[in-house]
């Protein structure tokens, strides 16, 4: 797939800081790739970040993308950082 703008929302805004949250089939390998959020780059700055829900259509994953570069309209973010990597009960 591909970046779906209706699936970027806000979540917080203060002092010149965004928290968005962004959902998607994509793996995060996909979603961390530069140049995935690249319509999204005049929304998005550095060090915002965004809250993810990847892999939505199997063993879905959460965590962070720290957005870390977006110049000329060409954005990236960091690896995703996962949240609640293993239930082991």
């Amino acid at each position: 797939m591909a970046y779906l703008s209706k699936d970027l929302s806000v979540l917080a805004y203060a002092n010149g800081f965004t928290l968005w949250h962004y959902t998607t089939a994509d793996a995060a390998a996909t979603v961390d790739a530069t140049g995935y959020f690249n319509a999204a780059a005049q929304m998005l700055r550095i060090g915002d970040i965004v809250v993810a829900n990847v892999e939505t259509a199997g063993a879905m994953k959460a965590g962070l993308f720290l957005v870390s570069a977006n110049a000329n309209g060409v954005v990236d973010v960091n690896d995703l950082t996962q949240i609640g990597a293993a239930d082991s009960r």
